[in-house]
């Protein structure tokens, strides 16, 4: 199968050309950590001939760029689809494929800061007691961090069984009010996404952070499509800012299902 990426319409040429979709990408366009599909790369193209469309997700650009890559299609680049793409909440940022200017959480934090930050995460996932621990349970990003207590090395069934236990137990919410407590002086936002980790990152450094770089290129309306809609999910302060209209899905399917609703597609 060929690169699925045709030539975009100008933006200036389609009809609804003051509306940007911006939309979460796990639980959204992608099952959790896994690919996008058929369906949805081919909504997102037909959306995408009628306005703008911008993906705001809380990983890095690869692994990103792993889930938007559509299975047995020649390897493409995920920022290509879209015109905007914004990972780790826009900290990393695209538009219309060029990189814009990022930021550097660890030269927001300091050294200092930063290794008190993890020694505490690390002493307090060595004194949980879950099913299951795997590797990787603090990953550093260029605008944050991301805290699993399980580890990201999970399998998808080992993630869906965490975040079901997770449920029960509050294992996430608990580890949160921790590090709220032994850090009430640093600024942090703790913000739950995804079925295993929850992020760390500086007060105002949230998926809004992704709308500063829309803020001065016209648009009148801007939607956007996340899972995590609920307060302290990571899709919530955008979900609920005044610039945006919030749509809350619930699987990618759904997504799609709004989408044609919304603008009849």
């Amino acid at each position: 199968m060929s690169a699925p990426i045709p030539a975009p319409v100008p933006l200036a040429s389609r009809p609804r050309s003051t509306t940007i979709c911006l939309f979460d990408v796990d639980g959204t366009l992608t099952p959790a950590r896994q690919s996008i599909s058929p369906a949805m790369l081919q909504t997102l193209q037909h959306l995408r001939t009628q306005c703008a469309i911008g993906f705001v997700g809380g990983s890095n650009l690869p692994k990103i760029q792993e889930q938007l890559q559509l299975p047995g299609a020649e390897p493409y680049n995920c920022v290509d689809l879209f015109d905007y793409g914004f990972a780790e909440n826009g900290l990393t940022a695209y538009k219309m494929g060029k990189e814009l200017a990022s930021q550097s959480f660890l030269g927001w934090l300091g050294e200092e800061k930063y290794q008190k930050l993890v020694k505490f995460c690390l002493r307090y996932i060595s004194g949980l007691e879950i099913p299951v621990m795997r590797g990787t349970f603090i990953e550093f990003r260029a605008g944050m961090i991301n805290v699993s207590p399980i580890g990201r090395n999970a399998s998808i069934q080992e993630r869906i069984e965490f975040e079901k236990y997770d449920l029960q137990h509050n294992i996430r919410r608990d580890f949160i009010a921790a590090l709220q407590r032994e850090f009430p002086d640093y600024g942090l936002t703790y913000s739950i996404g995804g079925q295993i980790s929850f992020d760390v990152f500086p007060v105002g450094w949230d998926k809004t952070y992704a709308l500063n770089h829309i803020k001065d290129d016209g648009f009148q309306t801007i939607h956007f499509f996340g899972d995590k809609t609920y307060k302290g999910g990571n899709d919530y302060e955008i979900f609920e800012d005044q610039r945006t209209k919030g749509h809350t899905v619930t699987s990618p399917e759904d997504t799609i299902q709004q989408l044609g609703e919304l603008f009849q597609a």
